[in-house]
């Protein structure tokens, strides 16, 4: 990706070979950065806006830091592709995201500089005390431990947990505040407007950079100036700014704001830093998107816009002449706007995913019911539950990996108390290039085990809206339902609302021989093999479970009546998933059969496209396919041998 207008980052593969420049020159290789930034992404696709917002700040750390000695550690990771950049994998960026390449989060087991691996928000803190505490058992006094986190990430329990656990450590910990005002929206709540009021405080920043640079020099004359030093400090930014106490009173030594987007200033404050002991927090002040107009300007547009012509910023689509069924989210959006302007018990409510999930689309339409939450799934299910113990219906929509970050509150304030919430999990099944982290794995078999539960997934979007309107008939209790990423079948999906009787599936085709169950999307994969299999003289028959809680026993019992070969398919981890209730049915019944289970196995599914991913797991068209045709052969040679 070097060319003749960048003679620097071209020598720089390391953070060694950073350290051999001068601090003058780090404001050019700022600049090669951002571009080699945009013109691999512009080519590749991937996470954009948020990785320029930290250029300067990520070459001011390796810059200082020792790492991967010293250890940092970068929250979610949207914003770490700079940080790849310089630690060893410049040449292989190119496969950022991309089936058998690098990941686009930081990783552990892909480089010894991604210190811990993310994907979810807010962990940094914790993570990074976690490492701190570690090198004081260890006696390692000079080992440097930052986290980097979001203004966004900031809201999120998890990172006042940290936050108050570090407070009493005094370990060496230093947390990086980084303040653009967004998440992948536009970020919402107290904190924000706390945060402004650091920020636009004329009286606290006319004194800031005179005061910060006094209390470094005194921390210099050692231990015995640290006490009084502390005390100094805490009075002067006391009486200059009350608000500044938020931090403070964790015990936390508080810096800033400092412009994150000037590098040499940054590299000198850090160089400070390293030498005052204890807990500290850098407020940067940074823009998403910076370096790349148009994403500056609609930072929410360009957290991921797929690829771009890095000159005009025309986000590129695919060239398709016919018309496109919507993606499953936006059903989502357009429904529950439909199912609200005729219940007005129905809110709405995100934690922080309201372009994500669509949940924009009520935002808009009906501002005072749908709540953007911020980056808070626990409040999000106890909040809906709140709304719901006063006769409220909530349907929270939670992508399907996130929701793991709520359980106890699923379990706990909703469906112990059996409330009427409807969860809608986005992303259920593999998320593409995501990756790990947000493959939607694991939704069957953590709802269905739960009491009070109804869990079901749509096979297209007619089922979607009809499982929406379902859920917010009267007294159905806490309500499931999971959808893929991406789009659906229909071009024309929005139909009059039917009512689904919960607990009942529904058969696709007849056949013989073999039976296919499926649940949700991957229905239509088993459609048009099906088509296929018929066109070879094999006619399977194909079921659609819908509801993975309650069965439709009456439809399991006539399919164990009629088949001895039975193939069960579902975008999730097999383990708890569907194809376990049926083995569980067919065990409490005693019958006898030939259960073949298609889904994600038990392991880490890595990134890559969705159709790379649903067949490396073995559950796409082709998989069910051979599957049924091996089943068929042994079948045919069985009876042969007889």
């Amino acid at each position: 990706m070097e060319n003749f207008n960048s003679p620097l980052l071209p020598n720089i593969n390391y953070p060694a070979d950073l350290k051999q420049y001068k601090e003058e020159d780090l404001e050019q290789i700022s600049q090669e950065l951002r571009q080699y930034i945009i013109d691999a992404v512009s080519v590749n696709g991937g996470h954009f806006a948020a990785s320029l917002g930290v250029v300067e700040l990520t070459v001011a750390l390796h810059y200082v830091l020792n790492t991967p000695y010293d250890k940092l550690v970068w929250d979610v990771g949207h914003q770490a592709y700079g940080h790849k950049i310089l630690t060893g994998r410049k040449s292989v960026f190119h496969t950022n995201r991309v089936l058998n390449g690098i990941s686009g989060f930081p990783n552990i087991s892909e480089s010894e500089y991604d210190t811990f691996g993310v994907g979810h928000s807010s962990t940094s803190i914790s993570a990074a005390l976690g490492m701190a505490v570690a090198s004081q058992l260890k006696g390692e006094k000079d080992r440097q431990h930052v986290a980097v986190i979001g203004d966004g990430a900031m809201t999120a329990g998890l990172a006042f947990e940290g936050l108050n656990h570090a407070g009493i450590e005094n370990s060496n910990l230093l947390v990086i505040l980084n303040d653009n005002c967004m998440s992948i929206d536009p970020n919402v709540g107290a904190l924000k407007e706390y945060l402004t009021s650091i920020t636009t405080s004329k009286s606290y920043n006319r004194f800031r950079d005179d005061i910060s640079s006094v209390l470094i020099k005194l921390s210099e004359l050692g231990p015995n100036a640290h006490k009084f030093v502390k005390k100094i400090e805490k009075s002067i930014k006391g009486t200059l700014l009350k608000q500044s106490n938020l931090f403070e009173a964790l015990n936390f030594r508080y810096f800033g704001p400092v412009d994150g987007h000037d590098v040499k200033k940054l590299a000198s404050i850090l160089k400070d830093l390293k030498d005052i002991p204890g807990p500290k927090l850098l407020h940067c002040v940074t823009v998403k998107g910076k370096g790349f107009a148009l994403a500056e300007k609609d930072q929410t547009k360009w957290h991921a816009p797929g690829t771009f012509d890095k000159i005009t910023g025309e986000i590129k689509k695919s060239v398709n002449d016919k018309p496109q069924p919507p993606k499953y989210q936006d059903v989502f959006g357009h429904t529950l706007v439909e199912l609200a302007e005729a219940n007005q018990k129905i809110v709405g409510i995100t934690p922080a995913m309201p372009s994500g999930s669509s949940m924009n689309i009520m935002m808009k339409a009906m501002p005072e019911r749908a709540f953007d939450v911020g980056i808070a799934e626990q409040h999000a299910v106890t909040f809906s539950a709140g709304l719901a113990a006063q006769g409220m219906l909530p349907f929270c929509n939670i992508y399907s990996s996130f929701m793991q970050r709520a359980y106890d509150q699923v379990i706990h304030d909703v469906a112990i108390q059996n409330l009427n919430v409807v969860f809608c999990l986005d992303r259920a099944g593999v998320a593409g290039a995501d990756g790990a982290t947000h493959h939607g794995a694991y939704d069957l078999a953590y709802m269905r085990c739960i009491p009070n539960m109804t869990v079901a997934a749509p096979m297209n979007e007619e089922e979607l809206r009809n499982l929406m309107y379902t859920a917010q008939l009267e007294n159905k209790g806490p309500f499931s339902i999971r959808y893929p990423r991406g789009n659906g079948v229909m071009i024309d999906w929005k139909r009059p609302f039917k009512a689904i009787e919960i607990g009942k599936g529904r058969k696709i085709c007849d056949g013989e021989d073999v039976a296919i169950l499926t649940i949700g999307h991957v229905g239509n994969f088993a459609v048009e093999a099906c088509k296929e299999l018929n066109t070879d003289g094999i006619h399977p028959a194909h079921y659609d479970i819908r509801f993975v809680k309650p069965l439709d026993e009456a439809l399991l019992h006539d399919v164990f009546t009629r088949y001895k070969k039975i193939v069960t398919v579902e975008d999730g981890c097999l383990q708890g998933g569907m194809g376990s209730a049926v083995l569980e049915f067919m065990a409490d019944h005693n019958y006898q059969a030939n259960v073949i289970r298609l889904g994600m196995p038990d392991e880490v599914v890595e990134h890559g496209e969705q159709a790379e991913l649903w067949s490396i797991c073995g559950y796409d068209k082709n998989s069910i396919i051979e599957t049924v045709k091996k089943i068929t052969i042994s079948r045919t040679t069985a009876t042969i041998a007889s």
